[in-house]
């Protein structure tokens, strides 16, 4: 855990880089000033970053837009799935910890801009954040952080209509747009012939590393259809 003296500057940076890197998503951040500020999460060996396309999983999920996520007119297309903690070969899950299980609404409402909604916020601390060593402030704080870090292919900052798109193509502007990132840091999934989502490998510092395991588990096929947001 982190102590207070540290927490202080590191959270004071982080929302500094939050507030520079927030008029166009599709920039990151100094990868030098996110090192400088991240709390390090311990009893993992790396983080898995999840961007969800928001269209499908509320194709599948909330077809008549119930939730704050699918509600139609909220345009949302790659959102913050989570950020979770792995092991070389699987991953932890619902750790136990002193921490409280439910996340603050004052608290979860500073990442909705990332998470669209409290319900999936308090969903990521109970199954994964409880497994990354930090508390909860720490945990939302290096979400966005690892999130600010990324910079996203034009094809995916807005989408009005359906697409195919290949997926090697898609791994292949990522990497050209992060430097330090291969080919073999990323992931593409799929949900049948949907783009469901984006899956980027930190180490506990959130610099890009090589995660063969998630790899493996990427889509297999060629092409995606890219679903409009809504």
């Amino acid at each position: 855990m982190i102590a207070a003296s540290r927490l202080v500057p590191a959270v004071v940076a982080l929302l500094a880089i939050a507030g520079c890197s927030g008029e166009d998503s599709g920039k990151a951040a100094s990868p030098a000033a996110i090192s400088a500020a991240i709390p390090v999460g311990t009893g993992f060996d790396f983080y898995v970053l999840s961007l969800s396309w928001s269209p499908t999983w509320c194709k599948a999920n909330d077809p008549k837009g119930k939730t704050d996520q699918c509600e139609p007119g909220d345009g949302h297309g790659l959102v913050v799935h989570g950020l979770w903690p792995q092991y070389e070969s699987g991953y932890p899950e619902d750790c136990p910890s002193r921490a409280p299980r439910r996340v603050a609404e004052a608290l979860g409402r500073q990442y909705l801009d990332l998470i669209p909604s409290m319900g999936l916020i308090g969903h990521q601390w109970r199954k994964h954040g409880t497994c990354s060593g930090l508390d909860q402030a720490d945990y939302l704080a290096v979400i966005r952080a690892a999130r600010e870090r990324l910079a996203i292919p034009p094809d995916l900052l807005t989408s009005t209509q359906p697409r195919d798109l290949s997926v090697s193509a898609l791994e292949t502007d990522f990497v050209k747009k992060n430097p330090g990132m291969t080919p073999n840091m990323i992931a593409v999934t799929c949900e049948g012939r949907l783009l469901d989502e984006i899956r980027i490998c930190f180490d506990r510092e959130l610099n890009f590393r090589a995660c063969p395991e998630v790899d493996r588990r990427a889509c297999r096929k060629g092409t995606v259809v890219v679903p409009p947001a809504q």
